[in-house]
């Protein structure tokens, strides 16, 4: 039976590997005909294979059918930047936004589409994702409402790796995205079972806030009692970030394992007290269990009722059924029942990391406490579970690319028994206190303090510390992992020490030598990065590399650096910036530089603001050099050239201060022109400058990427018909309020006879130069299936 278990998510898993949703029919149809030959050949090994793809198949069909419900659930184009009313309810508990905003998910019961629509057979999002803007301190009216919103389908920033907000999306089951205009309460809408959940929810956090919000470390408290963290600051998930402790607060297998442990003590306890005949011990381990999964399943409603959490509620359970039939049931066979019925209900599991961490460390514990003859003892257990798990779980953190902090080790040891021991009975105590003697309230918040200041101060001492936090690759993780995960299990005392201390020293070689040097390209390529609304661009030959520009940066929202750059220059094995050049000082052009300055070594530093640069560059980074003509850098065979115009002041336009820059291949038959955010007044100077006059008569393939987005105050016609480029780049937001590219400047390109691609439409735009030419990649052709293609007429939507 876990073979066929296997098989069925086997299948569910595999879905999520192609590049479209499989037909239902054909998959159907091949179930058939697996079922048919198993019963007509009558061969027992054929009968064995068969069963396995039959279940395959029908893991398959699982994840297909909700996969193309969701996908037919979305907004239609049509609607896209209108303004709509729908009615529903509260999806969730909002929370407070960046600029002021509230944000929420909706459930939609009603659409009030606008007169004219005649899109038949459209079937419209069930859940929307919002934010409210400019509402001046206002809060909601009530529950259920009915709001005028403006939305667009689910779109994020698409780059070979980094986190992808449009994954993020569809995996929630958002089909739409918007902000909104008018808020009404609408007591006509229907409040179903869900409905009458998300109210008695919102109660809950509103008690909890009016009870214990005076606690100094509030956020933490609500976070977990009741798996609500709208009140942690972001300084607080950097420390837990920096900690590898973020499983702390999302409501998870150790909270409620916590609560079944404590729901199971007391209810055996209470059995053992009353004694005699009733009830049996039979008896009793299923009144136990039956016990053990209300107080779960409870604590599980009131934390929301979350993907984590209800993926930790059925592992607790499964592990309860394992634990009362003994030696009857393999731990093995609960992992594998558990995986089944986790992705039973929840097709769409493989899309989160939560998901594999869980299964991965649930099977390395498994793995190494399985095989054990002697218990190792309460400390000695603590301590070979954190091994097991820090090194079982590093391959699995190298292919989801991030690295593992040795500072997760040892905040981990202690916080874990710490919160587990100490933290969360005294949050449960105080909780019932609260509510069964109101005036106990002062003193349990000082208790809650006590308790929690010692985790942070722990968590934030060790965040301070410069440990190493490295991903070495998936090869060498996996290595390391069954290197110590046989240590671990092997029974001789001796094999263990040697492969622990061969371990342990190769380990620490790994994490302490950083490598500097970047691997050899043999041909030149050119990545144009999705960052939204602003710009950041790599060009690499050989073993040296160009960054220009570092993309937008909005405090506690959004960074390119941190989102897309780092992630995705370590995935290019990137391991020094030889050249960064920053246009100007605008923060969609030069955001995060002090955590890039932290992160990888810089070796030149060439900007077109000084003044501006450095404010926002803090002490990190060389000494800036100013743009200007005489500068001529070289990439591998490509040559880079410089111009600023000498006429531009921050204080009349800082735009136009823009250091542009020129990339040409060895051969001269391709050229590239970086011109930053200049304007029009710039672009009539240009022809005039010798170099660039020169270079701009030559016959080459031309590729422009457009200056400030595309704004109608660049790409003057004149400048347009002078460069003539082939190819021509906007560098900009999806459906943005600022409207970029103008439909006038596209309209310039095309008559010209341009090439023209868009990130929001493309993704992120890799060029590469050989001796064939040009080629063109666009991150969104290789997209899965969830993820929109890209549109090649997308001016015309």
């Amino acid at each position: 039976m876990s073979g066929s278990l296997v098989a069925f998510a086997c299948g569910v898993i595999l879905l999520y590997t192609f590049p479209v949703v499989p037909p239902l029919k054909w998959l159907i149809v091949a179930l058939l005909s697996v079922l048919y030959g198993a019963f007509a050949l009558r061969s027992r090994r054929f009968y064995t294979v068969a069963l396995f793809l039959a279940w395959l198949l029908a893991g398959l069909i699982w994840s297909s059918w909700h996969a193309s419900e969701r996908l037919q659930h979305t907004l239609p184009p049509e609607l896209e930047g209108q303004e709509v009313d729908v009615s529903g309810y509260l999806c969730e508990i909002p929370t407070e936004g960046s600029f002021n905003s509230l944000r929420f998910s909706f459930c939609v019961t009603q659409w009030h589409l606008p007169e004219g629509f005649t899109e038949k057979g459209a079937m419209f999002p069930r859940k929307i994702r919002l934010a409210w803007y400019g509402r001046d301190g206002q809060s909601l009216p009530g529950h259920r409402l009915r709001l005028k919103v403006s939305l667009k389908q689910p779109h994020g920033a698409i780059n070979p790796t980094g986190f992808r907000y449009e994954t993020w999306l569809y995996r929630k089951g958002f089909r739409g995205t918007g902000t909104i205009r008018e808020v009404d309460f609408d007591d006509s809408v229907p409040c179903n079972l869900h409905c009458d959940y998300m109210v008695w929810r919102q109660q809950l956090a509103d008690g909890v806030n009016a009870a214990m919000g005076e606690a100094r470390h509030y956020p933490l408290v609500s976070s977990l009692l009741i798996g609500y963290r709208g009140e942690m600051a972001p300084d607080q998930w950097d420390v837990l970030k920096a900690t590898g402790t973020i499983h702390l607060v999302a409501i998870s297998g150790l909270h409620i394992g916590l609560i079944a442990l404590g729901a199971g003590f007391v209810v055996r306890r209470l059995l053992l007290w009353l004694q005699g005949s009733f009830p049996s011990p039979r008896h009793g381990r299923y009144l136990v269990y039956v016990s053990v999964a209300l107080a779960s399943i409870a604590y599980s409603l009131a934390a929301g009722f979350t993907v984590p959490t209800r993926r930790a509620l059925v592992m607790v359970l499964v592990a309860g059924w394992v634990v009362i039939h003994g030696r009857q049931v393999s731990p093995w066979q609960g992992l594998m029942l558990a995986l089944f019925l986790v992705l039973l209900a929840d097709p769409f599991s493989p899309l989160d990391q939560g998901f594999w961490l869980s299964f991965g460390a649930v099977t390395v514990l498994v793995l190494v406490f399985s095989r054990r003859l002697s218990s190792p003892g309460w400390g000695g257990a603590l301590m070979l579970a954190q091994v097991a798990v820090f090194a079982g779980l590093w391959p699995v953190l190298a292919v989801l690319g991030q690295g593992q902090p040795v500072s997760g080790l040892l905040a981990n040891v202690f916080a874990i028994p710490w919160v587990s021991v100490v933290v969360m009975p005294v949050l449960m105590i105080g909780a019932a206190l609260i509510w069964l003697l109101p005036q106990s309230q002062a003193w349990v918040l000082d208790c809650y303090d006590l308790v929690l200041g010692v985790l942070w101060s722990v968590l934030e001492w060790l965040s301070c510390l410069d440990l190493p936090d490295s991903n070495p690759g998936v090869a060498t993780t996996l290595g390391v992992a069954v290197v110590a995960i046989l240590a671990l299990i092997v029974p001789s005392l001796r094999i263990r020490l040697v492969v622990t201390i061969v371990m342990v020293s190769w380990l620490l070689v790994s994490l302490l030598v950083e490598r500097d040097d970047n691997p050899w390209v043999e041909t030149p390529e050119v990545w144009v990065w999705d960052v939204g609304q602003g710009l950041s661009l790599l060009v690499r030959h050989q073993d040296q590399v160009l960054l220009y520009d570092t993309g937008p940066s909005i405090p506690g929202v959004f960074s390119a650096v941190e989102s897309v750059l780092i992630p995705n220059l370590s995935d290019l094995g990137v391991g020094t910036i030889n050249t960064l050049v920053i246009s100007h000082g605008d923060s969609d052009h030069a955001g995060g530089l002090p955590l890039l300055f932290a992160t990888l070594p810089v070796s030149e530093l060439i900007v077109g603001e000084p003044g501006r640069t450095a404010e926002r560059s803090g002490e990190g980074g060389p000494v800036p050099e100013l743009c200007r003509p005489e500068l001529v850098r070289y990439i591998g065979e490509l040559t880079v050239g410089f111009w600023r115009d000498p006429e531009a002041t921050t204080a009349s336009d800082s735009n136009d201060t823009s250091c542009v820059v020129t990339v040409t291949s060895s051969d001269g038959a391709i050229q590239i022109v970086l011109p930053g955010d200049i304007s029009k007044q710039v672009e009539f100077r240009m022809p005039d400058q010798p170099l660039l006059s020169d270079w701009a008569s030559e016959d080459a393939f031309r590729i422009v990427l457009a200056p400030h987005h595309g704004s109608k105050t660049s790409s003057s016609l004149s400048w347009v018909e002078w460069l003539h480029p082939d190819l021509v780049i906007y560098s900009a937001g999806y459906r943005h309020r600022f409207g970029h590219p103008h439909p006038s400047v596209v309209e310039r390109y095309r008559v010209v006879g341009s090439l023209q691609l868009n990130t929001a439409y493309s993704g992120a735009i890799r060029l590469v130069i050989d001796k064939k030419g040009l080629g063109v990649e666009q991150q969104r052709q290789s997209a899965p299936f969830w993820i929109r293609r890209p549109v090649t007429d997308w001016w015309a939507l």
